[in-house]
C-alpha cells in the first residue's frame, strides 16, 4: 500500500511540474475574500423554494433573465440565443434570435425590448420584430460580455460590461484571474452617446435603479458584493459598497416596485475557489486544466430581498437546488416572482408573500 501510495504521489507531482510547463491563460491576483455573512436571521436557510411553479420547462431552457407585460405575457433570453414569449396557457413563441447569448432584457418606454447580448452587445427588438443592434464597443473599448441593463425614466441605458478582457464562454477565468475588468456604462439612445461611469469592477453583472433614481446598483459578482454608484444628489458621480460579504454570487438584480431590490444568488460561495484566491501561482495552474477538473458551483436557489440601504430583509431558499436551481434573475409582478435561470429549464414563478415560518 505504501508503494502505491508513493507513486500516486509521483505522478501527481510529475503531472503539476508538467502543467507549470504550460503558458496559463490568466494572469492572476491574490484576493483573501472576506468571510461571508451568516446565514442567519432574515438570511436563515429555509424552504420556501421548493413549491415553485415553473413554466414552459420543455420549450424554454437557459432564460438567464426575464420580465412580464400588461398582459401576463414572460419574455426571457434563452441559452440558444432566442428572445421567447410565453403566454398565460403555456404557449411558447419566438420573437427573434439573435444569433448570439443574449441575456439581460427591460423594455423602453416606446415598447423595444432592449437586450444585453453577451456576443453581440446592445440591441433592441421593436414592435414590429425587427432587430437592431444599438452599440459594439463604447470609448473605443468593445464590448466583450454585454450581460445586463436598467432603463432609467429619462431614456438612458445603464447597462453592465462584465469583463472587457473575457468573453462569456470563458467567464471562469475571470474568477480566477480576480481582476477588475467589469464596467458599468451609461447610454443615451436619443443622442446616441454612451460612456463608461463606473470601470474596475470585478465581473460587473446585473444592474438595478432606486426608486427615486437617484442611484444605481451593480452587482460584482466575484466580489460577492454590490456596489453603488450614485447618479444625482450631493454624491452625484461617486461609487460607494452597498451590501458586501454575501452568502453566493450576487447575478442579477431588480427593483421590487415598493422600495426594495430582489437579488438572485445563483449558487453559494465555493469553497474550493476561495482557499485558492490568496495564492496567484495555484490559480494559474487550474487555469490550465480543462473545465472538468476546475472548481463546479454547488445546486442551490437562493434570492434575497434587500432596503433601499442595502440591509437584508428576507430570502429565500431551495438548500438542494433541485426544484430551481442556478436562479439569476427575479422580477416582481402582480405579487409574483418571475425567476430566470442560466442553465435550468422554464421559468420560475412563486409568490412574493411567501414568508418564512416564525
Amino acid at each position: 500500500m505504501k508503494k502505491l501510495m508513493m507513486a500516486v504521489l509521483i505522478i501527481s507531482l510529475l503531472l503539476a511540474a508538467g502543467l507549470t510547463l504550460i503558458p496559463s491563460p490568466i494572469d492572476a491576483a491574490a484576493y483573501n475574500p472576506a468571510p461571508s455573512m451568516a446565514m442567519a436571521g432574515p438570511l436563515a436557510v429555509n424552504r420556501l423554494l421548493d413549491d415553485i411553479n415553473v413554466l414552459a420547462a420543455q420549450s424554454v431552457l437557459g432564460a438567464e433573465d426575464v420580465d412580464v407585460d400588461p398582459q401576463g405575457r414572460v419574455y426571457g433570453t434563452t441559452a440558444d440565443g432566442r428572445i421567447i414569449r410565453v403566454s398565460p396557457d403555456g404557449n411558447t413563441e419566438t420573437l427573434a434570435h439573435t444569433q448570439g447569448r443574449p441575456l439581460g432584457l427591460h423594455w423602453d418606454s416606446r415598447g423595444n425590448l432592449i437586450i444585453c447580448d453577451a456576443f453581440k452587445g446592445l440591441l433592441s427588438l421593436a414592435p414590429n420584430g425587427e432587430l437592431t443592434t444599438l452599440l459594439t464597443e463604447v470609448d473605443g473599448i468593445p464590448l466583450v460580455f454585454a450581460d445586463d441593463l436598467e432603463i432609467a425614466d429619462d431614456g438612458t441605458i445603464y447597462f453592465t460590461d462584465a469583463s472587457i478582457k473575457y468573453d462569456q464562454h470563458h467567464y471562469v477565468l475571470d474568477m480566477l484571474e480576480a481582476r477588475p475588468w467589469g464596467r458599468l456604462i451609461a447610454f443615451n439612445p436619443e443622442t446616441g452617446q454612451a460612456r463608461t461611469v463606473l470601470d474596475e469592477l470585478y465581473f460587473a453583472n446585473g444592474v438595478a435603479l432606486s426608486s427615486k433614481q437617484d442611484f444605481v446598483l451593480v452587482n460584482e459578482t466575484y466580489r460577492y458584493r454590490v456596489t453603488r454608484y450614485w447618479i444625482s444628489g450631493p454624491k452625484q458621480g461617486r461609487s460607494d459598497i452597498f451590501i458586501d460579504r454575501l452568502p453566493g454570487f450576487p447575478d442579477g438584480i431588480s427593483s421590487s416596485g415598493r422600495g426594495t431590490f430582489w437579488l438572485a444568488l445563483p449558487t453559494v460561495r465555493n469553497p474550493q475557489a476561495d482557499f485558492m484566491h490568496p495564492w496567484p501561482f495555484l490559480k494559474e495552474i487550474v487555469a490550465r486544466l480543462p473545465d472538468s477538473a476546475r472548481p463546479k458551483p454547488a445546486p442551490y436557489g437562493l434570492i434575497v430581498e434587500l432596503d433601499e440601504q442595502g440591509n437584508v430583509l428576507r430570502s429565500l431558499h431551495d438548500p438542494e437546488g433541485d426544484d430551481f436551481p442556478f436562479i439569476t434573475s427575479v422580477q416582481e409582478v402582480n405579487n409574483q416572482l418571475y425567476l430566470g435561470t442560466l442553465t435550468g429549464k422554464g421559468i420560475g414563478v412563486v409568490s412574493a408573500q411567501l414568508r418564512p415560518k416564525p
